[in-house]
């Protein structure tokens, strides 16, 4: 696992943290469209705390095993079971409740732990796979003691 960022937030760090989830994220090897889908997913957690749990939260992001993972924790009174039910679709008409429905729709994986002691809302996505240049292609291991055959052997 390696940390790219892990700091707490308040209103006043919304913008500077969109901008180094960007910078990070393209820096971890996600670039374009998808990149943009993590950078809006994970702003939208962070303005879910900001808005809805008291303010302050904290924000982990990390890559391991070929993806990047965001993680944004919050102390407050927890999401109603409801919003984060991944069948629910908001309604036209509500003037809120959008985020986790697209949260979950930007992101490979959306994951929400909720409860009266806060919520956890983790994000994932898949990193692409990097080319090696000058690489080695086709190559075959022998097993100790085995005679190399084909176009090098004899």
């Amino acid at each position: 696992m390696r940390t790219l960022m892990a700091e707490p937030f308040t209103e006043v760090d919304v913008t500077r943290l969109r901008r180094a989830v960007a910078e990070k994220a393209e820096q971890a090897g996600l670039h374009g469209s998808r990149r943009d889908d993590f950078v809006l997913a994970v702003h939208e957690s962070v303005v879910n705390v900001v808005e809805h749990a008291g303010g302050r939260g904290f924000l982990k992001l990390w890559t391991v095993n070929g993806v990047i993972c965001s993680e944004t924790t919050d102390h407050g009174a927890g999401i109603p079971e409801a919003y984060v039910r991944e069948d629910r679709t908001p309604s036209e008409r509500a003037d809120y409740g959008r985020g986790i429905f697209l949260i979950r729709r930007l992101c490979d994986e959306a994951d929400f732990r909720t409860g009266p002691g806060g919520t956890t809302v983790r994000l994932t996505m898949r990193l692409p796979r990097r080319r090696v240049r000058g690489g080695m292609r086709g190559i075959r291991v022998s097993a100790p003691g085995s005679r190399l055959l084909g176009r090098f052997g004899t």
